[in-house]
């Protein structure tokens, strides 16, 4: 396990070989729905010992309409992330969207993510290297996996060590996403954790309705695949009903859902773990 998961506060199970999961919902919705999951994503990940980083974005920046909902406030968001992560003793992770948002979401966070638009924004992650946090940079749809080391060096010209990469698709048209496996294998080569995006890599996004569309259905091929490559760490979006989520919903894993998927991903990262 890379020393920049070992040394996250409060992760759990970083000896046991496995691959660390950054889950939760898609965004903050209310000041109730967020703990409840977190709180069921850790039981999953301590019955299957496997490190847990609670994921949940406190703004949605990226939108596909004006009216879609973005947010319940920052600080208000930001501070259910701080509770949670202080209550149940978890790591958590939050995307950010500009130089100032990374300053402002360190103090509450664990790891800043880098949403795949942005992956090549200097400043921003300049920015977020600066505050000594861990970053989850992801790569974007128009990115090669190759060219990734250029965004992971710009963290780095800060002094922070702490980077890592995550695999979400490249755009297949205007419509559809695919997952080209040999990203992974050539974002290692960077020498940083590289984790494979297991939900937005089956999205199906600038629908002409305005609200993106996906494919959960492929969840757990995507996360078969994934895990048989070799990556170090999966992430998913998860929701106890993401037909009224209020953003991601067509490509969220239901929550009951998890535990089945997890408790396969852990059984082949066993057997692979052989070879």
């Amino acid at each position: 396990m890379y020393k920049s998961v070992e040394n996250l506060p409060n992760i759990k199970y970083t000896d046991k070989d496995n691959f660390f999961l950054m889950a939760g919902p898609c965004v903050i919705e209310d000041e109730n729905m967020a703990y409840p999951i977190a709180k069921e994503i850790q039981r999953i990940t301590d019955k299957l010992e496997i490190p847990f980083i609670f994921k949940a974005s406190y703004r949605k920046a990226n939108r596909s309409k004006m009216d879609s909902f973005s947010g319940i406030g920052d600080e208000k968001a930001l501070n259910i992330l701080r509770d949670i992560s202080r209550e149940l003793e978890i790591p958590v992770v939050t995307d950010i969207h500009s130089p100032e948002e990374a300053e402002m979401a360190s103090v509450y966070v664990d790891v800043l993510q880098i949403p795949a638009f942005l992956c090549r924004q200097t400043e921003l992650l300049i920015a977020a290297g600066k505050t000594g946090k861990v970053v989850n940079i992801k790569k974007g749809q128009f990115v090669s996996g190759d060219s990734m080391k250029f965004a992971a060096e710009k963290v780095r010209s800060t002094g922070n060590e702490n980077v890592w990469l995550t695999e979400r698709g490249s755009m297949f048209g205007y419509g559809d996403l695919v997952v080209d496996y040999r990203n992974i294998p050539a974002m290692q080569k960077a020498g940083v954790p590289v984790v494979l995006d297991i939900t937005h890599s089956l999205q199906q996004p600038n629908q002409s309705e305005g609200v993106t569309g996906g494919k959960p259905d492929l969840i757990e091929t995507i996360g078969r695949a994934g895990v048989a490559v070799g990556v170090d760490g999966i992430f998913l979006e998860t929701h106890p009903n993401p037909a009224v989520a209020k953003s991601d919903g067509a490509n969220m894993l239901r929550l009951d859902l998890l535990e089945n998927l997890l408790t396969h991903l852990v059984a082949l990262r066993q057997t692979i773990n052989r070879f």
